[in-house]
């Protein structure tokens, strides 16, 4: 026979470790809690960052734009300025570069959507000089494809190379950036 300490002490070990074997439903709770919360903190921070790098990616975008722009005029300049972004573009696997496939711009960019913004020329004014229409003058806009989510404002050039913003996320570009 058994010693009822034993006994006693067997029947304890064994409810011990029926107790030890998991967690309890409030401690899961609130762990999960604390997660949940840690989430709805961090995650339109990490969005809010998100659309400033796509911000600041279209600055970059629309200076790099703008010296395509340059080049272009220098090494066509019976043509201007380019009055889109396919002329600017082109791939070189198409060939030598040439005023409608200038081969200054990446694809992805020459394309017009890149990194949440999309990217247009327009405004182009156009001049007849001996039979050859010229492009004076151009203006490129970046707006965001979702205003508040890929971007929160709008960029503006032209080919005095100055970038402004439009905080509406439009193309009312009216504050210089620094």
């Amino acid at each position: 026979m058994k010693n009822w300490l034993q006994v006693n002490a067997g029947h304890r070990s064994t409810q011990s470790r029926q107790r030890e074997r998991g967690f309890t439903l409030m401690e899961l709770l609130i762990v999960m809690s604390v997660i949940l919360i840690l989430m709805a903190i961090a995650i339109p921070n990490f969005l809010n960052l998100r659309s400033q790098a796509n911000e600041t990616s279209a600055i970059g975008n629309l200076r790099a734009i703008n010296s395509a722009e340059i080049q272009y005029q220098t090494n066509y300049p019976a043509n201007g300025f380019a009055c889109s972004l396919v002329a600017l573009g082109g791939s070189s696997s198409a060939g030598a570069p040439s005023p409608t496939s200038a081969q200054l711009l990446p694809p992805d960019l020459a394309a017009g959507v890149k990194s949440g913004f999309i990217y247009t020329i327009s405004n182009c004014n156009k001049v007849t000089v001996n039979n050859q229409d010229m492009y004076t003058s151009y203006s490129v806009t970046a707006v965001p494809i979702s205003v508040g989510k890929t971007g929160h404002r709008g960029f503006c050039t032209d080919q005095t190379g100055e970038i402004k913003a439009d905080p509406a996320g439009g193309t009312n570009c009216t504050q210089p950036i620094q």
